[in-house]
């Protein structure tokens, strides 16, 4: 395959997403049997963030300054299951560079994977000899494996002799200044509960300028309340704040997200972590302290940070060259191909 073959092969595959026609909402609509937290509403906005980016554009200008030739090598795939697609960018790295790509996925992934996979098959049969998805990687040149602080400690162990990206946990922040609009505050939204909040770009802590207005951020969000009817999200909550409740821990209550001080910045599902701050630099160089531990942070300004930073409501719609952790992962493919 040639390199413009395998772009516009994506670029259609993209046209598909972007299209949602009744035989894919009728599988979307039978996906949460299998996986509770992968609803229509979030598999179907997975699929229009993705198709949004693979336009033969998009892909043409990211990809023009790579090499053109296939490669020989093998790239093995461990892919989280978290989120829908959450693995997409990975293989579209891979294949559209021209690699062999073996593919393996998370339990919780529900058959959407191999679903756009044969759907790509079906765009350009000749990635049938490219892309396979396994039970167990073996016989691969370099790999990239995503999931937890824990996994990653396996995945080092098992695969740290090959060239590899291993993904740990990362969580995203938001700054916000006090003078945000409604509207930017609903997009913060977005950020916090789109995916039930279980992805990496998912906010998990807000940074308040002292004495902020929390009935403020809480009005903006009401719109969000159906979350609530959510059963294994509201278990969450109700968990969550029982413990609060028991504990006698200080934190604020909505009726389906707990806001509760705490210097971390992974806090639990239904739950989102706050820290006030006086001094705007001061913040900077505590978040650069952090970067390792951040995926990218959302605010109404421009932030002096070396993670990066994205308007509010906009953490969820990464663009092709915003890569995972930080890390270039078509720098890594070409490195070793």
């Amino acid at each position: 395959m040639t390199k413009q073959e395998r772009i516009a092969a994506f670029a259609k595959l993209g046209e598909w997403l972007s299209t949602q026609s009744e035989e894919t909402t009728q599988l979307v609509a039978q996906l949460h049997h299998k996986n509770p937290w992968y609803t229509m509403d979030n598999v179907l906005l997975q699929m229009q963030a993705i198709g949004n980016n693979l336009t033969l554009e998009k892909l043409s200008s990211w990809i023009a300054p790579y090499p053109a030739e296939d490669s020989k090598k093998t790239v093995g795939l461990v892919l989280a299951g978290n989120l829908p697609l959450v693995g997409f960018h990975d293989i579209l790295c891979s294949a559209i560079m021209g690699f062999n790509v073996k593919i393996k996925v998370s339990s919780d992934d529900a058959g959407l994977t191999q679903f756009i996979i044969e759907r790509l098959i079906q765009i350009e049969p000749l990635f049938a000899e490219k892309i396979t998805l396994v039970e167990k990687l073996t016989d691969f040149d370099l790999i990239i494996a995503t999931g937890s602080n824990n996994s990653a400690r396996y995945f080092e162990y098992y695969f740290g002799q090959k060239p590899h990206i291993i993904r740990k946990n990362r969580n995203s922040v938001a700054v916000l200044t006090g003078d945000e609009s409604t509207e930017e505050l609903v997009g913060l939204g977005h950020d916090i509960f789109n995916y039930f909040g279980l992805g990496c770009r998912s906010v998990s802590k807000l940074y308040f300028p002292k004495d902020y207005p929390i009935a403020t951020f809480f009005e903006a969000i009401e719109q969000f309340s159906p979350i609530r009817d959510h059963f294994k999200y509201n278990n969450n909550y109700d968990y969550n704040k029982s413990i609060y409740l028991i504990n006698k821990d200080k934190h604020y209550d909505n009726g389906f997200l707990l806001l509760k001080e705490d210097t971390n910045l992974s806090s639990p599902l239904a739950v989102l972590f706050y820290e006030e701050y006086t001094d705007i630099k001061e913040l900077e160089s505590k978040l650069d302290e952090q970067k390792e531990g951040i995926q990218c942070v959302v605010s109404q300004q421009s932030l002096q940070i070396t993670s990066p930073n994205f308007s509010l409501g906009k953490s969820q719609q990464p663009a092709l060259d915003d890569y995972a952790d930080g890390i270039n992962t078509i720098d890594f493919l070409v490195q070793h191909q």
